[in-house]
């Protein structure tokens, strides 16, 4: 935006366009009873980085100290154009517009507003909506990655202003790429889902841990993924390195009904390892042995029938963040997984 100084202290921001936004500069011994145009930072290096005055806070004898210290010497009041917006308003606006009604938004912070989930979900986020808002200049828009699980209250994006002001022509250009978005796919550009509470039923091969030589590492592991997902585990069994048992407890589990089957060790390539060949003979139709992601490459997803059956490589033991914690959200929501979601997986799949 086009700034211009009328004199040595009234500056004039638009350009020479009808309605135009008005900064007039006080110094701030001057400035009891006026109310300030924008919010002021204060920075406090390794202590405190917020806001120390609101925009609209009136000025009193005792700011002056406060105002000095964090190097303003001089305020602006802010008379605003018929055709600009205050960062304020237009971050809201833009938030307002993208956002499914029942997620949370903040006040207007320093031209910023925060927007949050009101539920355990997964994230649904309009890449190319986001890449068109960014595209107009002057204006943010951030979030966190599509199909990403976010817990009660957690951030999923947030709208940001960068100038002081800004025109309401782009505020609306924002406004009308969310309805055109939510008039094709009648929903809004982002939104969470929020996740069901499913029924898992675990399956552990090997022949150490089912004799007891060894102690059961997996089961933990997922037992804590599902939980913080708000699932559970409903059944683990233990079978050791016998394909044909191995077989008979996939079936057993498939019987149960659980919403999801898991199966733990012998996914490498060592020769007696049987879980995928067992997985297969068990009936399943395999997506995919193998995610181009790192760890998390032995991961193998599949179906029997509508459940998903999923063989879980050694890295989830110990790895905080696998191929598993990606798929994991979609296939509790109950989205069905292919080759092209797997594909995916290598851009940025080196964790």
């Amino acid at each position: 935006m086009d700034i211009h100084q009328d004199d040595h202290n009234e500056t004039r921001l638009g350009g020479e366009r009808a309605g135009r936004t008005m900064l007039k500069e006080v110094p701030v011994q001057q400035a009891v009873g006026m109310r300030l145009a924008h919010d002021l930072t204060q920075i406090i290096p390794g202590q405190f980085k917020g806001r120390l005055f609101k925009k609209g806070h009136l000025i009193t004898e005792s700011d002056i100290p406060k105002l000095l210290d964090i190097g303003k010497e001089h305020i602006y009041t802010l008379e605003l154009g018929e055709q600009d917006l205050h960062e304020d308003d237009a971050a809201r606006r833009m938030a307002e517009a993208l956002i499914d009604e029942s997620l949370l938004m903040s006040e207007p912070h320093e031209g910023k507003v925060s927007i949050q989930s009101p539920v355990l979900g997964v994230a649904k986020i309009a890449k190319d909506v986001v890449d068109q808002v960014n595209r107009l200049g002057e204006i943010a828009l951030a979030t966190i990655h599509h199909n990403k699980a976010v817990a009660v209250g957690g951030k999923l994006a947030a709208t940001r202003v960068i100038p002081l002001v800004v025109s309401k022509q782009k505020v609306e250009l924002v406004e009308q790429i969310a309805q055109q978005y939510k008039r094709t796919y009648g929903c809004a550009p982002i939104s969470v889902s929020p996740l069901p509470v499913r029924r898992i039923g675990l399956l552990t091969t090997g022949s150490e841990v089912y004799n007891g030589r060894i102690k059961d590492k997996f089961g933990p592991a997922v037992k804590a993924k599902l939980e913080a997902l708000g699932s559970v585990v409903a059944e683990q069994r233990f079978v050791p390195d016998d394909r044909e048992l191995i077989v008979k407890e996939i079936k057993g589990l498939v019987a149960e009904g659980y919403d999801m089957i898991l199966v733990t060790g012998g996914m490498s390539v060592d020769p007696d390892d049987r879980t995928p060949g067992a997985i297969a003979a068990a009936g399943a139709d395999i997506v995919s042995y193998g995610t181009p992601m790192l760890p998390g490459s032995m991961l193998l997803a599949g179906y029997i029938g509508h459940t998903p059956i999923v063989g879980l490589p050694g890295c989830v033991m110990h790895d905080p963040y696998t191929s598993f914690d990606v798929l994991l959200p979609r296939l509790l929501l109950g989205e069905r997984i292919d080759k092209e979601d797997i594909v995916a997986l290598g851009y940025g799949g080196l964790l």
